[in-house]
């Protein structure tokens, strides 16, 4: 089984949806955690789009990547969703296979309404989604994507 950790900077955005959507995509072949560089807060709006699609994270606690790290964890993939600078803070874990980096805008940048900060997330949440879809065909031989979605 895959173990894998999905990073960004507060932990309250990108790599929340990034496990969660592997969590349910998965078909429970992966164990999966996310964290931040910064602890922070879950974004509402984030919480409000994934509701969207029917996956609650608003129980979702923000974690630090450091405070892991620490602990010895261990995965086999670190994928960091924030930009490339950001994501050369992660820590080298111990025993890691891969480190990947798919950049994506951070949604506490957004500017505007609130319905036009969301429909920027829905943007960041689809193209997460479509990453982790391409990442569980990619990583996991023998396979397929769950129909939970």
């Amino acid at each position: 089984m895959n173990k894998v950790l999905f990073v960004c900077v507060h932990n309250s955005a990108r790599s929340q949806m990034a496990e969660a959507f592997l969590n349910q995509l998965g078909n429970d072949n992966f164990i999966v955690e996310s964290a931040g560089f910064k602890k922070g807060k879950l974004n509402p709006l984030v919480v409000k789009a994934m509701k969207e699609i029917d996956i609650d994270i608003s129980n979702n606690q923000t974690k630090s990547v450091f405070k892991l790290f620490k602990q010895g964890r261990i995965y086999h993939y670190v994928i960091a969703v924030c930009d490339a600078a950001s994501a050369e803070r992660c820590p080298i874990f111990p025993g890691i296979t891969k480190r990947l980096n798919w950049s994506f805008e951070d949604p506490a940048s957004f500017t505007g309404t609130d319905e036009e900060k969301l429909e920027k997330i829905r943007i960041v949440r689809d193209g997460i989604k479509a990453e982790v879809e391409y990442f569980i065909q990619t990583h996991n031989q023998g396979f397929k994507i769950s129909g939970k979605l």
